[in-house]
């Protein structure tokens, strides 16, 4: 079971920022965003080679029916809204960017889902660390974020800035309760069982070796092993949005 206690709740997003800023999110219908303190960890660098003193987060959910098809394995149509996800984030990190920077300050993409290591399998710059920092969920026993509205059911962008922003409180520790459904329904076995709090290594919640390999070697198909998808498929947050009425953007950039 999911534990029921909530993180205190905070005012909208769009009355702690510039009017510009909120209209620029409502125009791109972006419904879950917020602002990241990250002053004490490395960053990539801006042109003058200075790590960046903070971020500006978003969530574009997955299509609820997508995501709830594939608790056993991956399929074409998962792999295709992961490409389209992943497209549109680009293009709204790279606009939000332009925009930052017309405004004299600097500002720096964080590609979606691209490894630019992947001999430790990882990214620049984990978009949950940004994610997690910016109030917008917690890192689950899966080693993804879960949000309140939309589960895990999300993918993540991250635009890095020296622009001054009020920063929303952290969330810094497991909503998860005892749950284990993702640890449970992982082929790879590659879910350690963790309660996430906020600095916990990734090697402590997943062994992303055995995640990686298992995908490759049954899942090549989709985008060479990258995609998978069954342990957040079965996660109670995600399978709830089936049920809720979670407010939508209206005309959403992305199918219902």
């Amino acid at each position: 079971m999911t534990e029921k206690g909530k993180e205190e709740q905070l005012p909208e997003c769009d009355k702690f920022f510039p009017e510009w800023l909120g209209s620029f999110m409502q125009q791109n219908k972006i419904v879950l965003w917020g602002a990241a303190d990250l002053r004490d960890v490395n960053t990539p660098q801006d042109s003058n080679g200075r790590s960046f003193p903070g971020a500006l987060s978003f969530a574009i959910p997955m299509t609820p029916a997508i995501m709830a098809g594939i608790q056993h394995g991956p399929n074409r149509s998962y792999a295709d809204e992961y490409t389209r996800v992943n497209d549109l984030i680009n293009e709204v990190a790279d606009r939000l960017a332009a925009e930052i920077r017309s405004m004299g300050f600097q500002a720096l993409k964080l590609a979606a889902s691209e490894r630019s290591d992947p001999v430790n399998i990882k990214g620049d710059f984990p978009h949950k660390t940004a994610a997690t920092r910016a109030g917008l969920g917690w890192i689950g026993r899966h080693c993804q974020l879960i949000t309140r509205d939309f589960g895990s059911w999300v993918r993540l962008g991250t635009v890095f800035t020296d622009m001054q922003l009020s920063c929303r409180r952290p969330v810094e520790r497991s909503y998860c309760g005892t749950c284990m459904r993702c640890v449970e329904a992982c082929p790879a076995g590659a879910l350690k069982g963790s309660a996430w709090v906020a600095g916990m290594p990734r090697e402590e919640i997943l062994d992303a070796t055995a995640c990686d390999n298992w995908k490759k070697e049954n899942y090549y198909q989709y985008h060479k092993g990258h995609n998978c998808g069954i342990c957040s498929s079965v996660c109670p947050y995600g399978l709830k949005v089936l049920r809720s009425k979670c407010e939508f953007p209206k005309n959403p950039p992305y199918p219902l």
